[in-house]
């Protein structure tokens, strides 16, 4: 089986070469502006951290699964020690503020770790995305209180996080959601209602989910016109960060999946649950957006991580695998027959096939 190894060099081309991001960052006002030294820092070590840690757990979680018993969740065996170490190294935080705990550089900083840990391991990588959905709305519409509470235990990976849209009835048309959340007389909210396709809505990787919900406020229009955006823990917590009462939002099951096993997929249910609203009332999937527009970031990045790795398993395949003789004449000469990288299906440019060799 092939092992994955990070494209650091192409990494170093685009970034460098290609797209001289030293000097764009140059031209940025709102985070700090690494030169290149940093930059091929962030990139070695996260290069090591995806293929010595991280890849090695994607053959054995896929087949180990997750487990889901009582209403928790076990992720497969490694993920979480690899968790701890991606958080204590301070990865999830790169392009985070630094005043909640971030490295306050840029988006581009974390998209380069993104790659190469999706590339090793996407399951794995899926928990630490998710948690971005609820850091992206607090910093685009949370108080002064709700991103001092959360986003310090989120940037540093000590709480985990989910984004709550999709419900049984309804996928992304989310003007049809039934969960409802009702005013208490402490301005928090009590919301009721189950949502489906949650990933990583339970696991064992953080003491602390903090779930991004949308909901509708009894009396509010109904369409999307009447969706808001609510932060649901699934525990609450004290001034300090201490733990305390666990709230009413559970995990009613995980899905039965062909790949991506690693990776919790939740049916979440909240009945009841305590719910702070983020923003204003009925104003909800403005802030939703901003999740969504970095989502589809991070879709095509996806792309770009598959595509490496399909790449560099249909390569090394070409590399092993023999058959025939190639038409050019024996490539290997102390074997029966050629890889099958020397025949004309694999490339019609011998140059190429050559470079890659």
């Amino acid at each position: 089986m092939s092992h994955y190894q990070a494209p650091v060099r192409d990494i170093q081309f685009v970034i460098h070469e290609l797209l001289n991001s030293e000097t764009h960052y140059q031209s940025l006002s709102n985070c700090e502006q690494p030169g290149q030294d940093l930059i091929d820092d962030i990139l070695v070590n996260g290069a090591k951290f995806a293929e010595q840690v991280v890849a090695p757990l994607n053959h054995s979680g896929d087949e180990e699964g997750c487990r889901f018993e009582g209403g928790d969740v076990q992720t497969p065996a490694g993920f979480k020690q690899a968790f701890a170490q991606y958080a204590d190294a301070g990865w999830l935080g790169l392009s985070h503020p630094e005043q909640y705990g971030g490295q306050n550089l840029p988006g581009s900083c974390a998209m380069i770790m993104g790659e190469m840990t999706g590339s090793a391991n996407h399951a794995w990588s899926m928990y630490g995305g998710l948690s971005q959905a609820p850091v992206t709305c607090l910093l685009t519409a949370g108080s002064e209180e709700q991103k001092n509470t959360y986003l310090p235990h989120l940037i540093s990976g000590r709480w985990g996080g989910t984004m709550c849209l999709t419900e049984a009835h309804c996928g992304s048309d989310v003007g049809l959601i039934r969960t409802k959340a009702k005013s208490n007389d402490d301005g928090s909210y009590s919301l009721s209602g189950t949502k489906i396709f949650i990933s990583g809505g339970e696991h064992d990787l953080t003491k602390n989910i903090i779930h991004a919900v949308l909901a509708r406020v009894e009396g509010a229009p109904s369409g999307t016109k009447g969706i808001s955006l609510f932060i649901v823990p699934k525990f609450h917590s004290d001034e300090n960060g201490n733990l305390t009462e666990r709230n009413a939002v559970h995990c009613g099951s995980i899905e039965k999946k062909m790949g991506l096993k690693g990776s919790a997929t939740c049916v979440m249910n909240f009945d009841g649950a305590t719910g702070y609203l983020v923003g204003e009332e009925n104003r909800g999937l403005e802030v939703m957006f901003k999740i969504m527009n970095s989502a589809r970031i991070g879709t095509a990045l996806q792309g770009v991580s598959m595509g490496e790795n399909s790449f560099q398993g249909a390569l090394n395949y070409a590399r092993e695998r023999t058959q025939m003789r190639a038409l050019t004449g024996p490539a290997n000469t102390d074997g029966e027959a050629d890889p099958i990288i020397e025949h004309p299906g694999c490339t019609t440019d011998a140059s190429y096939s050559e470079s890659i060799k």
